[in-house]
């Protein structure tokens, strides 16, 4: 993790970060928020509460969702 960085921080205590907004996000709560914390770690948050908590994940781990989500893995979560 980046120096400092853990799971539930405050996402504006990571410093020098750029968030990137999912196109998905949209005005109904479904906001989505990913950025690059150092070479192998992304962070994820809220961005209706942009210092709100931040999820912090692995390339890897990342990956491996995205994938799944790909595979409809998670297709039974949502309608």
């Amino acid at each position: 993790m980046a120096i400092g960085a853990h799971n539930g921080m405050s996402a504006a205590e990571l410093p020098n970060v750029t968030w990137r907004k999912s196109s998905r996000s949209g005005a109904l709560g479904n906001c989505v928020e990913l950025a690059v914390l150092n070479g192998d770690e992304i962070a994820m948050r809220n961005s209706r509460f942009p210092d709100g908590p931040a999820l912090v994940y692995t390339r890897a781990e990342i990956a491996a969702f995205v994938a799944g989500a790909r595979d409809g893995e998670f297709d039974d979560l949502v309608d």
